[in-house]
This record gives C-alpha cells, sequence and structure tokens, in this order.
C-alpha cells in the first residue's frame, strides 16, 4: 500500500488538489469487452437455448444434459454440507430475516384536501433473477442476501443463475441455501449467457423482471446492457473495497485483516486505511504483510493492495471529510468515538462501528444486507433491501367534493401549460356537478 501524508497539505495546494486523483479507484478499459459482451447477448436472444449450451461449453468447459437443477440434486447437496456449515447457513437466514423483515411498511393514507385522498401500496416485483457467481469462491452467502428479501416481498418467480464446474455441478452450499429461501427454479449457466437468458427468455430458462447479483467484469458489462433493453438491475457495482479509519485504539491485528478480508476478493479491489498516526499506519501494513503470507489467496491479496493507499490525516475531521468523499462500499470505524462519527457519514454502503464490528461480519451473518454500492455509487445509491424487490404504487380517490376543491387549481395549471385537454378533463367533471 502506498502511504499518502495529507498533514501539511493546505486548502489549494497540490496535495489537496490531487486528492480526488489519489481517491480514484483502478481504471479498467471496457470498450473492447462491450462488444464481447454485446454480441454474446445478441446470439443468446436469437438463439435462446443452443447460443446458452455453446457459451458454457466454451466458458465452462462443460455442456450439461439440462440446464434446470432437479430436486434430487438438492436434496443432495443438503445431506453433503456438514451439520455445522449448514447451522452457520441458518443462523445467518435467521438474522437476515430479522433484519429485512422489519423494513416492510404499511403506509396510512393521506387526505391531502377534503375530498382528495393519496396513498401508496407496495407490491412485489413478479419475476426476478438472482446471478451468484461460483469458482473460486462460490458466493451462496450472496444468495441469502438476495433471496431472503426476495421471499420477504412475496416475488412469485425466483430464478437462480450459477456457473456449473467442469462436472456440471453447483455448489452444495448454493443449492442448500437456495432450497432455504424460496429459490423456485435454479439453472446450472454462468456468465453472459445466464444474463442474457434471463433478460430475454429462453425455451428453459424464463425471462424476468430485474436481475440481482455480483459478478465479474463481463457479468456487470451484461447487466447495465440488458437494462438498455428494458430488464432493471439492482444497482451498477465494480469490485469490492473497505475504508477503514483507525486511531491509537485501533488494534493492528485486527486492522490488517479488515483490511485483507476485502483485498483478497479479486486483483482489483481497493482497501484504503485512513489514520492521524504514524505509528498506527507503521503498525497495520507490517501486520498486512505478515498475515498475507499465511493467507491462500495471498497473491490475489498482494495485487489488490497495489492498488490501495493508507493515508496520514490531521484529525479525524480531514479523517471524515475524506471519507465521505471516496464514499466506500464498506465503512470499518476502529477509533475510539465510534459512535459519535457513526453520524457523520453520509457516502458509505454499510458502516461498521467500534474494535469488534468485522466487516466480513456484515458480508455473512449480522442481518445487514451485503450487495452495496461500490465505486463510489455510494453518493447516490443505497444497498439491496426489501425496497429492492418491490414497487410501490400510488393511488388517488377524488369525490365530487374533492373535485370542487381541487378542480380549480389543476384547471389554470394546465391551461398555463398550454394543455388544454388536461384542464378539460377537470372542467368537464366540475361543471357536471
Amino acid at each position: 500500500m502506498k502511504i499518502i501524508d495529507l498533514r501539511n497539505a493546505q486548502e489549494g495546494t497540490a496535495g489537496k488538489q490531487e486528492l480526488g486523483e489519489l481517491l480514484a479507484r483502478p481504471v479498467f478499459d471496457t470498450r473492447s469487452l462491450e462488444n464481447t459482451v454485446a454480441n454474446i447477448l445478441k446470439e443468446v436472444r436469437e438463439n435462446g437455448d443452443e447460443a446458452v449450451r455453446r457459451f458454457t461449453l466454451m466458458f465452462d468447459k462443460v455442456s450439461p444434459d439440462h440446464f434446470e437443477v432437479s430436486q434430487t440434486e438438492l436434496a443432495e447437496a443438503a445431506a453433503s454440507l456438514s451439520p455445522e456449515l449448514r447451522s452457520a447457513i441458518q443462523q445467518a437466514k435467521t438474522n437476515i430475516e430479522a433484519f429485512h423483515g422489519r423494513q416492510a411498511q404499511r403506509e396510512a393514507p393521506v387526505e391531502t384536501m377534503p375530498g382528495v385522498t393519496c396513498w401508496r401500496r407496495t407490491v412485489a416485483i413478479e419475476k426476478v433473477g438472482l446471478y451468484i457467481p461460483g469458482g473460486t469462491a462460490p458466493l451462496f452467502s450472496t444468495l441469502l442476501m438476495l433471496g431472503i428479501p426476495a421471499m420477504i416481498a412475496g416475488c412469485r418467480e425466483i430464478v437462480l443463475c450459477s456457473p456449473p464446474d467442469t462436472k456440471g455441478k453447483l455448489h452444495p452450499a448454493i443449492l442448500y441455501a437456495a432450497g432455504l429461501v424460496g429459490v423456485t427454479k435454479i439453472f446450472r449457466v454462468g456468465g453472459v449467457q445466464a444474463i442474457a437468458a434471463m433478460a430475454y427468455g429462453t425455451k428453459s430458462i424464463p425471462k424476468v423482471y430485474k436481475i440481482f447479483g455480483p459478478g465479474n467484469q463481463y457479468v456487470m458489462c451484461a447487466k447495465q446492457l440488458v437494462q438498455k433493453d428494458g430488464t432493471a438491475i439492482d444497482m451498477p457495482a465494480g469490485p469490492s473495497e473497505v475504508a477503514v479509519y483507525a486511531d491509537e485504539t485501533a488494534d493492528p491485528v485486527f486492522t490488517a485483516a479488515d483490511l485483507l478480508s476485502q483485498a483478497e476478493h479479486g486483483v482489483d479491489s481497493q482497501v484504503i486505511l485512513v489514520s492521524p498516526f504514524s505509528s498506527v499506519v507503521d503498525s497495520v501494513l507490517a501486520e498486512i504483510v505478515r498475515q498475507t503470507e499465511e493467507l491462500p489467496r495471498a497473491a490475489i491479496a498482494r495485487s489488490a493492495l497495489e492498488n490501495s493507499r493508507a493515508f496520514l490525516v490531521k484529525d479525524e475531521q480531514e479523517a471524515m471529510e475524506l471519507l465521505n468523499e471516496y464514499a466506500p462500499e464498506h465503512l470499518i470505524l476502529a477509533c475510539r468515538n465510534a459512535d459519535g462519527l457513526a453520524e457523520r457519514v453520509i457516502n458509505a454502503g454499510s458502516v461498521f462501528i467500534g474494535h469488534f464490528s468485522p466487516e466480513s461480519a456484515g458480508d455473512y451473518a449480522s442481518g445487514t444486507n451485503h450487495v452495496l454500492p461500490t465505486n463510489g455509487y455510494a453518493r447516490a445509491y443505497s444497498g439491496v433491501s426489501l425496497d429492492s424487490f418491490v414497487k410501490k404504487i400510488t393511488f388517488q380517490k377524488i369525490t365530487k367534493e374533492g373535485m370542487q376543491h381541487i378542480g380549480k387549481a389543476v384547471e389554470l395549471m394546465a391551461e398555463a401549460e398550454g394543455l388544454q385537454a388536461h384542464a378539460n378533463a377537470v372542467r368537464v367533471r366540475m361543471n357536471n356537478q
């Protein structure tokens, strides 16, 4: 990690002017990527299952006899997991259900004026698609994060796609989680072809109205392109990231572990350390070196650390300004006044308060959702929640009395905009009383 010392920088100096550049995420050229992805999407849209099968063989080196996973396979997957892992998944499910279940709200009707009543009704998105990566990190935890709010919301169809291994199988923990959260159909299909199949529909894989879930650059590009064709997606997203604010009370062992927990996600991940104390930064970086040696994904973590920064700041005020500017996916406050500083966070996906709140807890089982905005999108986007799986439909009911109260205002405004038919739709009702 490169150390950036901002303690002596003043407003207007090069140090401050360059802050945006210093906080920049890794940038990748996606122009050639878009052409490749667009071609795959087109092939699947035009040729359906045949194209999905062709691309599955090309990219995953397997050609399944059938895409859909059977109930027998689900039962076998559950039986193959250790009781301890099943129990851990069930505990996570309970906590995630508890947190997301409280997000359901019923709004009372509002009488805006006599005879004019307005209200909203929450309606589940009927058909949703969940994409769960496989490979070296089969993210069954993400399936909990997506499937549970979909189930609570009441989505009628919950379709899962995940890439098969070379034997045409899905990871048993993914299948077990799918059974727990009420997924209605499961398909052994991954990559761009899975996004295309869910967006456009094939003979085997149904079309959905909204697609959720993480993936590599190809998958994320595919999600953004199908959105242009009318399929909604959860949010724009990039590589995973964490920022940690650590003062002299922080434990370097804890902080290094937190930074590495994100660095091991991928070579394009980024981690940020912010502290007013040189001794803290030095201790954490030394501990990172030590802990990295023990990681199975050490090479990945080291690559991510090359994109990462440690910032030395004057005080906690400057730290919070920098962190809000960065708008991290995950923000850990490992400091004395963590609760107070948490109130000053305005740009972050999810915040972890105090020395015993590791980001890993939110990733798996605390109850909050770990599908969060990255790449600075936390300035304007929220993470996935129950709201992500529903629509809010507004209603209004106007009585004859209400029309007399509201009609003239509507008529005058419509005429001022030159929309006479709008004005007439009110006028004929007022004249009919």
